[in-house]
């Protein structure tokens, strides 16, 4: 067994054209816009940017979201020719698997389900901080115990979020 063969571009389209491995289109332009949006601008936009720009940038911080719009477009141009040569379903593991090999399009298989969960439970805890500030001095005021990151033994409402999501 070689964890290092590839598939080449050709048998991936093959594979995709076969009726029981074909994806149903079904999402709108719209929807693509959305999920688009969702993915790039996370909770950490909100959460983060005013205290590194407090403690870190100052008024340079155009600066650093220029570069950070430089660095997300490079990225975005990388992805445009990966689907533009390889063009089927499967995001980076297809591209890596049909380049790198099948071990490291595994291993980036199972860097995308972390990178998901992880972001998940940062925008979770993004976003309970945003609710507690919202509920503070109100009858719904949520305590520190459970929705503190530092003091609190569990962060309930992050769990609620990820939970309804």
């Amino acid at each position: 067994m070689n964890v290092l063969r590839t598939k080449s571009v050709e048998r991936s389209i093959a594979d995709t054209e076969e009726p029981e491995h074909r994806l149903k289109k079904n999402l709108t332009a719209l929807d693509l816009t959305v999920f688009g949006v969702g993915v790039i601008i996370g909770a950490g936009i909100f959460v983060y940017t005013g205290q590194v720009a407090a403690s870190n940038a100052g008024p340079a911080i155009a600066i650093s979201f220029a570069i950070a719009g430089l660095a997300c477009a490079l990225a975005a141009l990388c992805y445009a020719e990966f689907a533009s040569t390889v063009p089927v379903a499967g995001s980076a593991y297809t591209f890596s698997y049909a380049t790198f090999g099948e071990l490291v399009a595994w291993i980036i298989g199972w860097d995308l389900a972390l990178e998901f969960t992880v972001g998940a439970a940062a925008l979770s805890v993004g976003f309970s901080g945003y609710l507690q500030a919202v509920l503070e001095g109100t009858p719904f005021a949520i305590p520190d115990e459970i929705a503190s990151v530092e003091s609190g033994v569990v962060n309930l409402p992050a769990i609620v979020i990820s939970l309804l999501v």
